[in-house]
């Protein structure tokens, strides 16, 4: 694969604003907020769980499970995420991001167990391509040396929609009921697909226009050979399982944790919850900024990984003689950490492949990251039932986020493809 080119991200970004175009940062603010609005639609079910488990027939303790179908469904999606980019346009798959979150939430609100399962795949159809058509939109607008803290505030949007779960979902559960509020979530993601249509032919100008390919073998296929097919991308893709099942164990476990364990009431667990959402969305921000500056992206990844070994341990050991402070403090150290490696782990991914192939790439990292989300929450709800308690299911959390930084530690070791010559790579060795 050819070297990434440092000049062709800026190159782009003065053909689309030549092309009278939207800028990149209006690029950048548009794609934050509807991934804030996709992330804060997968995050709502976690929040109200013990609310709606009662009515729908599902025990609490299976959120973990349901989060994982939701995310199964985003590990299907995003392998046609690459081909269906570059057919439809990454805009077009925005909106249809938008579209399907908010069907899944109506869906969800029937309080019918069924179609509440269905609601979780078709939430997920809606999370997973969110990312490549991002990646795709930023990696032709953003120049390499800020690729990191651009991705990475891109990136701020999936806590940030946690924050809006853990503090408008509670308070739309108390005042409306849980499925009111799974449906305000819901409309508002289909208000967002519309006011964003102007963006539309801008944006979508290169789109192929050739749907035959979607489910061609070359179509899906692709973006899975790609990352399988190098080991620099094939290590990182594999640190990324182990760092999202650590991340969606904490997000859609720790409210029911602090509820049903610890006996917070539930405005305090979601308030905790959104804490450490934003948390994630800072650290994003900061990590983004000090892999750019100073530690590089692989360096930046192994020291998060453990800072989240340690806190995962710390959160085993929770208790109601704990201050609320202490909790808050563990939880706000692990959410800045669990939630905060994703826009540095994207952007090395965009760096690694260029431009051209970011959206395919992407696609194939996320389909490892997203089988991570479907295993882990699931696992560590399994631990939960076998052992009928909590700590050894965050040990066990510990013990997976630090082999994803023996992972990352494995690319460092290993020969990277293409860009192992320039200087940000340099860096991130």
């Amino acid at each position: 694969m050819a070297v990434p080119n440092k000049g062709s991200a800026r190159d782009a970004g003065r053909e689309t604003a030549a092309a009278g175009g939207p800028s990149p940062w209006l690029v950048l603010a548009v794609t934050t907020v509807m991934q804030a609005l996709i992330s804060g639609a997968a995050l709502t079910p976690p929040v109200f769980a013990t609310k709606a488990a009662a009515d729908i027939g599902f025990d609490s303790a299976l959120v973990g499970f349901y989060t994982s179908l939701v995310y199964l469904g985003a590990m299907l999606a995003t392998l046609f995420a690459g081909s269906v980019v570059s057919t439809v346009g990454a805009m077009r798959v925005s909106q249809i991001c938008l579209l399907l979150s908010g069907a899944g939430l109506w869906g969800l609100a029937s309080g019918l167990a069924v179609p509440a399962v269905i609601a979780a795949l078709v939430i997920g159809f809606g999370y997973g391509p969110a990312t490549p058509a991002s990646s795709h939109m930023l990696a032709r607008t953003t120049p390499p040396e800020r690729r990191g803290l651009i991705f990475s505030i891109k990136q701020t949007g999936v806590p940030l929609g946690g924050v809006l779960a853990g503090t408008a979902v509670p308070w739309l559960v108390l005042s409306l009921g849980w499925q009111a509020a799974a449906g305000v979530i819901g409309a508002a993601a289909v208000v967002l697909a519309v006011l964003v249509q102007p963006l539309r032919p801008p944006l979508d100008r290169e789109r192929q226009r050739k749907a035959g390919a979607l489910f061609r073998r070359s179509g899906w296929a692709a973006p899975l050979l790609l990352v399988w097919g190098r080991r620099d991308l094939r290590m990182m893709a594999l640190a990324s399982f182990c760092f999202a099942a650590v991340q969606l164990s904490f997000s859609a476990y720790l409210v029911t944790y602090l509820v049903d364990r610890i006996g917070y009431p539930l405005i305090v667990a979601g308030g905790i919850f959104a804490a450490a959402q934003v948390a994630g969305s800072v650290g994003r921000i900061v990590w983004g900024a000090l892999a750019d500056h100073w530690f590089g992206a692989r360096k930046m990844l192994t020291i998060l990984s453990i800072v989240m070994t340690v806190t995962a341990s710390g959160c085993a050991f929770f208790s109601s003689e704990w201050p609320v402070f202490a909790v808050s403090l563990v939880a706000l150290t692990f959410g800045a950490s669990a939630i905060g490696w994703n826009g540095v782990f994207l952007a090395e991914v965009a760096h690694l492949t260029g431009p051209a192939d970011a959206a395919r790439a992407t696609g194939g990292a996320l389909a490892f990251t997203y089988a991570g989300v479907v295993c882990g929450p699931s696992l560590f709800g399994v631990m939960i039932s076998l052992t009928g308690g909590y700590v050894p299911a965050f040990l066990s959390s510990a013990v997976v986020a630090a082999l994803g930084g023996l992972l990352v530690l494995m690319v460092r070791s290993g020969k990277s493809s293409g860009a192992a010559g320039d200087g940000h790579n340099r860096k991130a060795g």
